[in-house]
């Protein structure tokens, strides 16, 4: 892993997830956040919940972090996680942007 420091609110969605613990993965992230899937789009926390239940928590993911680096624009970063569980199982990058300490904007494929 590269030496960027792990924001809190990845920090909080790799860990919330790992613990099955909903309330704080959608804790990590902005009110109005969007979330895109391989162009399926989910909207605010309610959107980021829903996505929880039916590819996330939902199906027991489970993260481990393999590497971190910064995005090419500002307060975004470039997570590849080796994803299992009972659904979508591989590795690559999840991209965030962060605001104010949350996630705003996470990007999958």
């Amino acid at each position: 892993m590269s030496d960027t420091q792990l924001p809190s609110a990845i920090r909080t969605f790799s860990d919330a997830t790992n613990d099955a613990d909903s309330e704080a993965f959608a804790a990590a992230f902005t009110a109005d956040a969007r979330l895109n899937d391989w162009g399926r789009e989910y909207h605010g926390r309610d959107g980021v919940r829903d996505w929880d239940r039916t590819d996330n928590i939902g199906v027991q993911s489970r993260f481990e972090l393999l590497g971190l680096r910064p995005g090419d624009d500002p307060d975004t970063y470039v997570v590849t996680l080796r994803v299992s569980g009972n659904g979508y199982n591989g590795t690559g990058p999840m991209v965030f942007r962060l605001s104010d300490g949350l996630i705003a904007d996470l990007r999958i494929g």
